[in-house]
């Protein structure tokens, strides 16, 4: 990348600014420009978790998610290190209630391993002695996972980003690609030589908008957490999950004590009626139409009818909420439970209604879009501006106009 490239990240997420970070450090001389069309950075998925670093024990072995998720961890740790942002690597305990799941423990032991963790498969007594109070027929520990306040990692990026005299501009949407390179916003049209894309929620609708037309398209889910009352909080003590099922999307309402020392539960998995869409009462009809006249969605929502209808009832219930917990904690009342803000997966999905299980990066001609890049994309954010800034843009732009997975 020649000196004094432009380059248009947009985006002010975790991944948006890690990218822009990444150019700026390694790339002297290089403009960079972040363009976020809300008021502040990290409102959105970055936000609106329960701060866990992952360890990449779900993904299978070899692909981006594994490789990106296992490395990040390493590496957002040291950020956390080196910018003193809490953080406490506390390992996660995850367990197995009924027979039947015994079998998808001892598998996910052994991908784990193959990942390269240092995973310990435990009784129910050794369950206990992690967790006094969960409910276990085994359980596995996973020593390499933690948690980090990721508002505070992005707000340091922020600060790194106005050390190095990157131009940061909040409330400008990207709105068309410049016929002369670069963008349209809001705020101005913005000349660039490279564009980044970092759209997350909104990450098809950018793609469209900068001349690129994916085949996936975002379908928004919403996990709904509640967080533990004061005097319940005792009854974890760090992170507790169930054994997913492998025929589900999502991991399943778990527990996760973050750096504040308050205990989250969640999340479900309903469809958002807004890409934006943190209660039932948000919606947005030009969202929602992307959703409805999209085929992949309704492939997705036949194949996972069962599913989709239980998630629901689950939100509409406090105790069936609890409920799910109770098959992890079983002390857990459902006064226990308060309420606390929700989040939104962007999800990427397929015509043929199947979800994009790794991240997605394609280049088409000067601009590179992040196509999908849900959780675990803020444990591996540094990875993954990693491979956008020393991989893709130095690569002839003809090179990945198919796309790529990182």
């Amino acid at each position: 990348m020649p000196t004094n490239t432009r380059v248009v990240v947009v985006g002010g997420g975790i991944l948006g600014l890690a990218v822009a970070e990444r150019l700026c450090r390694t790339r002297p001389g290089t403009r960079v420009t972040v363009v976020e069309k809300d008021a502040g950075w990290a409102r959105h998925q970055t936000g609106r978790n329960s701060g866990v670093i992952h360890s990449g024990l779900y993904y299978p072995p070899g692909s981006a998610k594994a490789r990106l998720c296992r490395a990040g961890a390493a590496s957002m740790v040291a950020f956390a290190r080196a910018e003193g942002i809490p953080h406490e690597v506390c390992g996660k305990l995850v367990v197995a209630t009924r027979t039947e799941e015994l079998p998808r423990l001892a598998h996910l032991a052994a991908r784990g391993r193959a990942n390269g963790l240092t995973v310990t498969e435990l009784d129910a007594a050794g369950a206990r002695e992690h967790e006094p109070h969960v409910a276990a027929l085994a359980a596995l520990h996973v020593a390499e996972t933690g948690v980090v306040d990721y508002g505070q990692v992005c707000a340091a990026l922020v600060r790194r980003l106005e050390e190095h005299g990157a131009t940061l501009l909040l409330g400008a949407e990207v709105l068309a690609a410049h016929p002369d390179g670069g963008v349209r916003t809001t705020r101005g049209d913005l000349a660039a030589d490279l564009v980044v894309a970092c759209a997350g929620l909104h990450a098809d609708v950018v793609a469209r908008r900068l001349g690129h037309d994916p085949a996936t398209r975002i379908v928004p889910f919403r996990g709904e957490y509640r967080v533990l009352a004061p005097p319940a909080a005792h009854l974890v003590r760090g992170l507790v999950y169930p054994v997913p099922d492998p025929d589900l999307p999502f991991l399943g309402v778990h527990l996760t004590r973050g750096v504040d020392g308050r205990v989250h539960a969640g999340p479900n998995a309903v469809l958002a009626l807004a890409r934006e869409g943190y209660t039932w009462g948000t919606a947005s009809w030009p969202d929602l139409r992307d959703t409805l006249t999209f085929p992949g969605f309704w492939l997705l929502a036949a194949h996972h009818l069962r599913t989709g209808a239980h998630e629901v009832a689950r939100s509409a219930s406090p105790h069936r909420f609890a409920d799910s917990l109770r098959r992890l904690v079983p002390e857990l009342r459902d006064e226990d439970l308060l309420p606390s803000p929700a989040g939104v997966r962007a999800q990427a999905v397929r015509r043929d209604g199947t979800l994009v299980d790794d991240f997605l990066v394609e280049r088409s001609g000067s601009v590179v879009h992040v196509l999908n890049a849900p959780s675990p994309a803020a444990t591996s954010a540094f990875e993954i501006a990693r491979h956008v800034v020393d991989d893709l843009l130095d690569q002839p732009p003809n090179l990945l106009a198919g796309g790529r997975q990182p």
